[in-house]
């Protein structure tokens, strides 16, 4: 496949993630809320995570913002459930390497639809959209231990 029709292909991704976020809503009570918001470009996001035996049984979120912003929560939020706190944690030092533009090792981790973000590299300006959701993830997964 030709770089043009990847980088299209990755634009279709992100897309149908910003048009129709997976796992998009709110969780009951008992679940942990994170507010986290980017002042600089106003993108907000709410998440909410259900963690029991040390792993994520259900996670959601809410928010308002960019395309960036809003696919790559959809993205995580598909990403995570079902995995160990400790799994989440490594998806999220990963996530962060690639988003970067560092060498990354998924490893034994699927990033399934998350590599469409890759691209969000070559634009710095974009990366604090993109990590916005996976950085409330971590401050909720740290703060629950």
């Amino acid at each position: 496949m030709s770089f043009n029709n990847l980088d299209q292909l990755y634009r279709q991704v992100i897309m149908d993630h910003y048009k129709n976020p997976r796992n998009h809503g709110a969780l009951d009570d008992d679940a942990i809320t994170i507010n986290m918001n980017n002042p600089t470009c106003g993108d907000r996001v709410q998440l909410h995570l259900k963690i029991e035996d040390d792993k994520i049984t259900d996670v959601k979120f809410t928010g308002e913002g960019c395309s960036i912003s809003l696919s790559s929560a959809s993205m995580m939020t598909d990403a995570i459930k079902g995995l160990s706190v400790q799994d989440a944690l490594k998806l999220s030092q990963i996530f962060s390497e690639m988003i970067q533009g560092k060498e990354y090792d998924p490893g034994d981790l699927d990033l399934g639809d998350i590599e469409a973000l890759q691209g969000v590299s070559k634009f710095p300006a974009r990366i604090k959209c993109a990590t916005l959701a996976w950085k409330a993830m971590e401050k909720g997964l740290q703060n629950n231990g």
